[in-house]
């Protein structure tokens, strides 16, 4: 998958942008601040619909401006792909497909693929659930349009949720709604809970093996999907889930009234990652945590491959200077094919890249 050319206004700091990339390696160099991960964010936010840095739309578009434009044109599946988005404060967005308005994020799905590593992806470890379950929900996202829908339903089923059991006390007629709203809560909770349990086991296929490549086999890494307590094996269809949440949601109903939070579900889903049978969260050392979350990030980018036949356009976020040499030259080494975009402060010769295009961006325009 190529995107061979990108077209912003007024995203984020970009006034007014127009770059052709090349289908291979693509470094993005300049001073802090100046909108190189602005760039980044909004390649990924066409594959996907989702920002890494944001959990509102309306904080893409430039301070004091209405509205915001982002277009893409996109090599994919041996077609031609013009992806457009409009966001517009205050009134959602819009999205298109070659001219063609798509209903939701999910019709994205599989048509231009993304895997962005942040500096941040390195603590991917060592932070709590929440950060694994937003690795889990932006790759599965980008290959399964059902997954993404009820993803988008679950969240606002228990925003409402969250708010019925906090309101009860003083509206105690909330609680006619709080069994309808649970059994949606089930229903999309189990399509979650089957895809994220079917992608974990396709981690647990790729990322042990390019563990091993990194730490020279000294070390085995596993993976572990933690949901529910009543489900026991998370593979299982949804509609086999279905009674198994509703008995959790059963079982937690008067503790979530008395604490007046939503305490049932897969919100609360993690992954543990173990290093030799140990929590590499608990007992990992920084630099094994480091090459775990790669590991993942790289396990992820397979995995995509595989589902598309084609490699997905890799993001690299000022990461490699966060790694030391032995790191850097494992990843350089591991992304060979298809397009790769770099960001960094300073125009360098990347060792084991060759080719491509530079772009120095400053104060949001590129010069």
């Amino acid at each position: 998958m190529i995107l061979n050319r990108l077209e912003l206004d007024f995203f984020r700091n970009y006034t007014h942008l127009e770059a052709q990339f090349d289908p291979g390696v693509n470094l993005i160099y300049g001073d802090n601040a100046q909108g190189k991960t602005n760039l980044l964010e909004a390649i990924a936010y066409l594959s996907s619909a989702r920002s890494h840095r944001s959990r509102y739309d309306r904080e893409l578009i430039m301070l004091g401006i209405d509205s915001a434009f982002l277009k893409g044109e996109v090599e994919s599946r041996e077609r031609e792909f013009t992806l457009e988005v409009k966001l517009v404060r205050g009134r959602g967005r819009q999205l298109f497909s070659n001219g063609v308005r798509l209903r939701s994020a999910g019709e994205l799905s599989g048509i231009f693929t993304t895997v962005l590593f942040c500096p941040e992806d390195l603590y991917l470890i060592r932070e709590g659930g929440a950060a694994r379950r937003r690795f889990l929900d932006g790759a599965i996202c980008q290959l399964r349009p059902r997954y993404a829908a009820a993803l988008a339903e679950y969240n606002r089923l228990y925003e409402h949720k969250t708010r019925i059991l906090r309101d009860w006390p003083d509206n105690p007629s909330l609680l006619d709604t709080l069994d309808d709203f649970n059994l949606r809560m089930a229903q999309t909770g189990a399509i979650l809970i089957h895809y994220r349990a079917h992608f974990v086991r396709r981690l647990g296929e790729r990322a042990p093996a390019i563990h091993a490549d990194f730490s020279g086999g000294g070390e085995k890494l596993g993976l572990r999907y933690c949901t529910v307590s009543t489900v026991n094996d998370p593979q299982r269809s949804p509609r086999e889930l279905l009674p198994l949440l509703l008995d959790h949601q059963e079982r937690h109903r008067q503790a979530e009234l008395d604490s007046r939070q939503c305490l049932s579900g897969p919100h609360k889903d993690d992954v543990e990652v173990e290093l030799d049978g140990l929590s590499a969260k608990t007992y990992g050392s920084q630099g094994q945590t480091r090459t775990a979350a790669l590991s993942l990030k790289l396990a992820q980018r397979e995995i995509f491959r595989e589902e598309t036949g084609q490699w997905p356009a890799l993001l690299l976020d000022d990461v490699l200077s966060e790694l030391d040499s032995r790191r850097q030259a494992f990843v350089l080494n591991r992304i060979q094919g298809g397009q790769v975009f770099i960001t960094c402060c300073e125009e360098e010769k990347l060792e084991g890249l060759e080719g491509g295009k530079a772009f120095h961006i400053q104060g949001g325009r590129l010069v």
